[in-house]
């Protein structure tokens, strides 16, 4: 049975969630994201998307910064209530 997973890019805009993990799909630009500070529990929050909807505009650690769609479903995330 699989639990499902939710990832930043289905994040509503405006929630403030802490990331849980970077997923599988990561793989190919894991290094990257690591390395823009994207890691375990980090707060983030999605600020918008561009008007097709890619990329997603994101705000993490007092800074704001652009990631593709494909980027965002690969990282897990626990929305945090308030």
């Amino acid at each position: 049975m699989n639990i499902p997973v939710l990832t930043l890019d289905r994040l509503p805009f405006g929630k403030e969630a802490v990331i849980a993990k970077l997923l599988p799909e990561s793989l190919p630009f894991r290094r990257k994201l690591l390395a823009m500070g994207i890691t375990p529990g980090c707060q983030v929050s999605v600020i918008r998307g561009a008007p097709l909807g890619d990329p997603l505009e994101i705000k993490m650690r007092g800074f704001t910064l652009c990631l593709r769609r494909k980027e965002a479903a690969s990282i897990a995330v626990v929305e945090v209530a308030k």
